[in-house]
């Protein structure tokens, strides 16, 4: 009799077991298809950004090591140059297959791309090579060695065949070395540039110390503009709301040309403060760094103010109160009770201003001068007017590291991943 009774319950308990493991199958199998539909609905919208957004940074950041112009233009010299030991100079047959090379890159029109390369190492190499080039058009020789110093002594440096060896090299650390002043010399050594000639480390500390101060100023305006929207009666807080809001719907070059009017010597700004006494002559307010913080700080603070105002409209009021009935002055209640409470929006609208910041161009270029700089101006310059496509990658690309060690170093200090909004 046990042992039926036994047999009967182990049966049972195996067939629960089964009963357990098959419905946890299908909430599998079910969860699998509803994850398959929302990925085909967000497909169409995933395809976008890859085309649109992430394949252009992703080209743009392997430009910092692809180095194509040498390889692609003269292939035949590259090999041979590969093969050389830089001990002295080539021989004879690198020189002659440099020679009808020059030439050839010369009627492809694909010289100068070679010669503005190699420039960006040394500036007399780029007349070297047109040079070089145009004295050997039509011409025959027996020992392209003599030809080519008969033509221009340099060939015979080492350092110039060091120079297009190095240009001939892909990937290349050069871009990614130069965005930090820095650079590989005659010995291979990375050494770093003079002070005189520092630019880009400058750059970047600059544009880090702006961002931070446009932070900082946002948060002390924006705390509290989004206390009073958060505690104000409905229909007057929507009223405010609006004078948030109305920016984002003008254009971001508008803006800042509003403020290229309004902060001129003879603008509306200097002239009011005339007219109210408080000044004698008109305050230089812009083609500064107050320029730059006054501009900037106009156009982020909507996006902070909407930040903390997000989390402040879902706290209660009770817990104020409570801290007072239980005898807290109301600074104190606010500092102890209110203020941790809002810690989440105060993160996250930080982070935001002060990453969107970084990457700010338009209003540092209008209302910025000589030392006021940033880096997304260098990147512009480099694309726009140097066509240096490579250290323009090598700037991005360290602009994307900063970011990321910013939103780590955001991450651990206020948890950005866990912030939840009201």
């Amino acid at each position: 009799m046990n042992v039926t009774i036994s047999a009967s319950v182990g049966g049972s308990s195996c067939a629960d077991e089964q009963g357990k493991a098959e419905q946890a199958r299908s909430y599998r199998q079910a969860q699998r298809r509803e994850s398959r539909k929302a990925l085909l609905l967000a497909a169409p919208l995933l395809l976008f950004l890859l085309i649109t957004f992430i394949t252009p940074i992703g080209i743009l950041l392997m430009r910092s090591v692809q180095n194509p112009e040498v390889p692609g233009a003269l292939p035949n010299l590259t090999r041979a140059l590969q093969q050389w030991d830089e001990a002295g100079t080539p021989g004879t047959d690198t020189y002659a297959v440099l020679a009808h090379e020059l030439v050839q890159a010369s009627d492809k029109d694909e010289l100068g791309t070679v010669a503005r390369r190699l420039n960006f190492y040394n500036p007399q190499m780029r007349s070297l090579l047109l040079k070089t080039a145009r004295h050997l058009n039509n011409k025959d020789s027996q020992d392209w060695r003599a030809t080519l110093l008969g033509i221009d002594a340099r060939w015979g440096d080492q350092e110039t065949w060091r120079l297009l060896k190095r240009a001939a090299h892909s990937p290349t650390p050069d871009y990614l070395l130069s965005a930090v002043d820095s650079k590989v010399d005659s010995s291979g050594d990375v050494v770093s540039l003079p002070v005189e000639e520092s630019v880009y480390l400058t750059a970047f500390s600059r544009t880090v110390w702006i961002s931070a101060s446009v932070t900082l100023i946002c948060l002390l305006l924006a705390y509290p503009v989004a206390w009073l929207l958060a505690n104000l009666p409905a229909r007057q807080s929507n009223r405010l709301m609006l004078l948030v809001i109305v920016p984002f719907w003008t254009s971001l070059l508008v803006r800042t040309t509003a403020w290229y009017v309004l902060l001129q010597p003879n603008g509306v700004v200097n002239n009011l403060l005339s007219g109210l006494g408080l000044v004698s002559q008109p305050l230089h307010l812009m083609f500064n760094r107050t320029g730059v913080l006054i501009g900037m700080t106009h156009i982020m603070l909507p996006f902070m103010i909407l930040a903390i105002y997000s989390v402040m409209k879902g706290i209660s009021p009770v817990y104020l109160r409570a801290a007072q009935s239980l005898g807290a002055r109301p600074l104190s209640a606010f500092v102890r009770i209110y203020v941790p409470q809002t810690l989440a929006g105060v993160g996250a609208g930080c982070f935001l201003v002060f990453v969107l910041s970084l990457g700010y161009y338009i209003t540092p270029a209008l209302l910025g001068g000589a030392g006021d700089e940033m880096i997304s101006q260098l990147i512009s310059v480099q694309t726009n007017q140097q066509l240096n496509w490579g250290l323009a990658g090598a700037l991005s690309a360290y602009l994307v590291i900063f970011t990321g060690i910013f939103y780590f170093i955001f991450n651990r200090l206020v948890g950005i991943d866990r912030l939840r909004f009201g």
